[in-house]
């Protein structure tokens, strides 16, 4: 049996991805989400919950015992450090689950969203990455708007991020945010129509 299509989705925050995978959505395909797996993997009585926890305290639980994502955030934001001990323990959690749920996925192509596919490395057997791209700038705008955050913890949010270009120098296809919702539709529809295609010559 030939190995589907594999396409893998990112982009600095607020620069739209949302919006890019809910319209592959909508055409049928299907998309595996790395922010769906992140919060699985560390779910009450799951390892990765355990492992966090045994790292940074039980500060970071709710009263319920959830992980507070917030207070986690907030956390590894202010340490470089404490950011990687996270993704270690993370990072190869969320590969494994995301890649289950892409085994049991049906349709012509699968789309895997991870935000921080460049700055995790190029794997989980990519046949494309598209880049959903916008200007910090407006990166800025759109998160202080969605996110309620000053533009301090915006600027340091962004700065935790692989910079604008070296996203734009890992990708295969790139998607210029920067007008309507209906003209970053369309984008997409044109970008399905090129992988159903490349998703045909694959399975021959």
């Amino acid at each position: 049996m030939a190995r589907r299509l594999r396409i893998g989705l990112t982009g600095g925050i607020a620069s739209g991805k949302s919006m890019v995978a809910q319209r592959f959505t909508e055409l049928g395909v299907p998309v595996i989400d790395a922010d769906e797996s992140s919060r699985s993997v560390v779910a009450p009585g799951r390892p990765g919950l355990d492992e966090v926890v045994k790292r940074f305290g039980r500060d970071i639980l709710t009263a319920a015992g959830e992980l507070d994502r917030r207070a986690l955030r907030t956390l590894v934001f202010a340490d470089t450090g404490k950011r990687r001990d996270l993704e270690a323990i993370l990072h190869p959690l969320i590969r494994a689950d995301m890649q289950a749920r892409a085994m049991r996925a049906v349709g012509p192509y699968v789309v895997l969203a991870i935000p921080l596919l460049v700055e995790g490395g190029r794997g989980d057997r990519l046949d494309r990455i598209l880049l959903v791209d916008a200007d910090e700038a407006l990166q800025l705008e759109r998160l202080i708007a969605r996110d309620a955050v000053s533009c301090e913890e915006a600027h340091a949010m962004l700065a935790a991020q692989a910079n604008r270009a070296t996203r734009l120098q890992i990708a295969d296809d790139v998607i210029q945010n920067v007008g309507t919702i209906e003209e970053l539709r369309s984008a997409v529809d044109r970008l399905h129509e090129r992988y159903l295609r490349l998703a045909d010559a694959m399975s021959a």
